[in-house]
């Protein structure tokens, strides 16, 4: 793996422990996500940084193999551009499932480099 590529998984691993630093000292429950507009626009702007960190090692190599780099992508390309179709429950599913899935994933390819 090339310094650009190491860098770009980084800066998606930084951004994921962000998210999960929104929640490291309460528990994660949506109703309280819901009412937190503050911490709901933090998450957006991870995702805008994973999505186009990923985005960027894919235009640099496009044989690049990450899970569903595409979906990440294309959720980085929604929350942008179509902000008004992002809801609550959209990020709350990214953060609940999508997310620490990417984390493992990303852990895995640092780990095996």
């Amino acid at each position: 793996m090339d310094e650009y590529t190491e860098k770009h998984l980084i800066d998606v691993l930084n951004a994921i422990n962000e998210i999960e630093s929104f929640f490291a000292d309460r528990p994660k429950l949506f109703q309280e996500f819901q009412h937190d507009m503050l911490r709901q626009r933090a998450v957006e702007r991870n995702i805008e940084i994973m999505g186009e960190a990923i985005n960027r090692i894919l235009k640099a190599d496009s044989e690049f193999q990450l899970p569903n780099a595409k979906a990440i992508i294309n959720t980085r390309n929604r929350v942008i551009h179509g902000y008004d179709s992002v809801t609550t429950e959209f990020l709350w599913s990214l953060i609940m499932k999508h997310i620490p899935a990417l984390k493992n994933d990303v852990e895995n390819i640092l780990t095996n480099k």
